[in-house]
């Protein structure tokens, strides 16, 4: 630890990933500092996952009332307060808030309630002040992206979804990735009339086809209207509300007019204010570029979370900066490793993941080489309710080996049955493993230890999702 600098770090940045950077690095006797203008916590705590599945599940109580007649319950009169739950949301947000401040006071961290930014690699102005350091962290995470849209500056982005004074009767939300199909089911559920706009020819592009397809099926029955192959090409501001310009596949321009328009277009890094040029630092992508170690092309500055180009989820970040302060201040190499991270949709249903997808698999291993167990059925709950809800599960699995590839499932707890899957996939389990586990009864997740063969490459059958 040097003491020609104010501090041996500064983390420039107070989410996941710059909390976890900083209280790690001051176990270790590192003289710390922090800077964040806003709420600690980051995205996730402020605007992200914590007040969006709070959201959730105020979105989820509208039909488990309605559910309920079908278990005995009587009907009783309720209505729904938009400002009630904004309010108690942003107060959980506070409440988050002051617990971080509390636990870096209690480490000795000082904190910094300022924008910072480089004036070269080790001096930093944080709002009036100049301080140096020995060691910088960029964890300022990122911010949600507007298209260049004309009239966009009429339109919502994520953030500002937790502050609205109102609850819009009818919402668009242009994008189909996990962000807009988890508000379209929020909203929706809320009793917001919610219409979906996507560029693509299906929401969730990337995952397994059979989460896009039970997902799109699953908002359908749930009220969401889809756009697909359609782009907004221009927003106006009207007496009647927002009129939004479209245009489709075959090039058609059409009209639709809506209370409010949400940006859902993807997020990208918070940079701008850092004066990264002053430091040297070099980007890729509009990312900040690092090696294994996190380490920058600054050899004094590094980063982490989601202003690099790798993996932005939460749980990533926090890991990514405790490597970082173990590898730097505690003198043992320690690297985050990316492969079988699992990930959930909080939408109208749920999903959730781990491991490769179907068409990964094959792309990686060969077609010949991969085989799938599937499953879909009517989950227990549902028996006494007339609801139209399945749940669907299924496997990708080497054929030679026998070794879990990945897991998939779309239903009720598809995110907690998930974390389970996900350390048989990450421990390298075979389908035998899962086979010799005893079922827990009467449960979904018991499906997963039951799952039959769907489809060997030299029989293909169609899906288990689509089959009647």
């Amino acid at each position: 630890m040097s003491s020609k600098f104010d501090y041996d770090l500064f983390v420039i940045g107070g989410g996941s990933s710059g909390l976890s950077a900083a209280k790690a690095a001051a176990r270790y006797g590192a003289r710390v500092a922090i800077a964040e203008p806003a709420f600690l916590g980051g995205t996730c705590v402020a605007r992200g996952c914590i007040p969006k599945k709070l959201m959730v599940y105020a979105s989820e109580f509208s039909r488990l009332f309605e559910d309920a007649t079908a278990y005995g319950w009587s009907q009783t009169p309720s209505q729904f307060s938009w400002t009630k739950l904004v309010a108690a949301v942003n107060s959980e947000i506070r409440r988050l808030d002051q617990l971080h401040r509390a636990a870096l006071d209690k480490a000795k961290i000082t904190l910094f309630s300022a924008t910072a930014a480089f004036d070269n690699p080790h001096k930093i102005t944080v709002g009036s002040e100049q301080i140096t350091a020995d060691h910088v962290l960029i964890a300022v995470g990122g911010k949600p992206i507007r298209p260049k849209t004309p009239g966009v500056e009429h339109a919502l982005v994520s953030d500002d979804m937790f502050h609205l004074s109102e609850q819009p009767r009818r919402l668009t939300i242009v994008g189909g990735g996990y962000i807009g199909v988890e508000f379209a089911g929020i909203m929706q559920g809320l009793g917001t009339q919610v219409t979906q706009i996507v560029r693509e020819s299906e929401i969730l592009e990337k995952f397994d086809e059979m989460l896009q397809s039970e997902m799109q099926k699953g908002m359908i029955r749930h009220g969401v209207s889809f756009l697909f192959d359609t782009e907004v090409t221009n927003i106006e501001l009207t007496a009647a509300g927002l009129q939004l310009s479209l245009s489709n596949s075959s090039k058609q321009t059409v009209k639709q007019t809506v209370d409010a328009i949400l940006m859902a277009t993807g997020r990208a890094p918070n940079l701008e204010a850092l004066k990264l040029e002053n430091a040297g630092v070099k980007l890729n992508q509009k990312a900040v570029e690092v090696n294994e170690e996190s380490q920058t092309s600054q050899p004094n500055i590094y980063a982490v979370g989601d202003c690099t180009d790798r993996v932005q989820l939460t749980p990533v970040a926090i890991a990514e900066g405790k490597a970082f302060a173990d590898t730097l201040f505690g003198h043992r190499s320690d690297r985050v490793s990316y492969k079988n991270i699992p990930s959930s949709v909080f939408g109208k249903p749920q999903a959730a993941y781990v491991g490769l997808t179907e068409a990964e698999a094959k792309q990686q291993f060969g077609a010949d080489q991969i085989v799938t167990y599937c499953t879909t059925f009517t989950p227990l709950f549902h028996s006494l309710t007339d609801r139209d809800e399945t749940t669907s599960m299924k496997l990708v699995v080497e054929k030679s080996s026998a070794r879990l590839l990945g897991a998939h499932m779309i239903g009720n707890h598809a995110a907690e049955i998930m974390q389970s899957m996900a350390i048989a996939v990450s421990a390298g389990l075979t389908k035998a493993d899962i086979d010799a586990t005893m079922p827990l009864h009467p449960t979904s997740a018991e499906e997963f230890v039951t799952l039959k063969l769907t489809s060997m490459p030299e029989q293909p059958v169609p899906p288990c999702w689509m089959q009647s």
